[in-house]
């Protein structure tokens, strides 16, 4: 059984104290990292990859592939509770927002363009995540 995550709030100033600037931008503001400047965009390493703002894991590095984009690419998060999604019709796009479903941070957006079995192409910043690489 599948249980949503327990909510995480704080006021916007307690999260610019608990993030970097580029963190804070992305995360909280709904920015985008330039494409291949984030420091997950090539990364190889085995982990989990949880949200910058909670630690809610999102996304599995089994589950992570190479979309071409310049960003971090995944076709499925670890649990389909820990990632919700929303619309996003800003600079006249139609687009899907992934957010994180315990904080509410701006993860990245989904596309229906990802590799088998999904189709989906959750591309994300790396300013919205954290790698926890996996022990040996």
């Amino acid at each position: 059984m599948n249980i949503m995550p327990e909510k995480v709030v704080k006021q916007d100033e307690e999260w610019r104290k608990q993030l970097t600037p580029e963190q804070y931008q992305v995360a909280r503001r709904k920015g985008t990292e330039p494409a291949f400047s984030g420091k997950y965009w090539n990364n190889h390493e085995a982990g989990t990859y949880r949200c910058v703002c909670c630690g809610n894991p999102l996304f599995d590095s089994e589950t992570k592939y190479d979309s071409g984009t310049g960003w971090p690419s995944f076709y499925e998060p670890v649990d389909p509770n820990n990632v919700k999604t929303e619309a996003d019709n800003s600079y006249g796009m139609r687009r899907v927002e992934a957010l994180c479903s315990k904080c509410d941070a701006h993860l990245g957006h989904v596309f229906e363009d990802g590799p088998k079995p999904t189709n989906l192409r959750y591309c994300m910043n790396s300013a919205s995540l954290n790698f926890e690489k996996k022990e040996k």
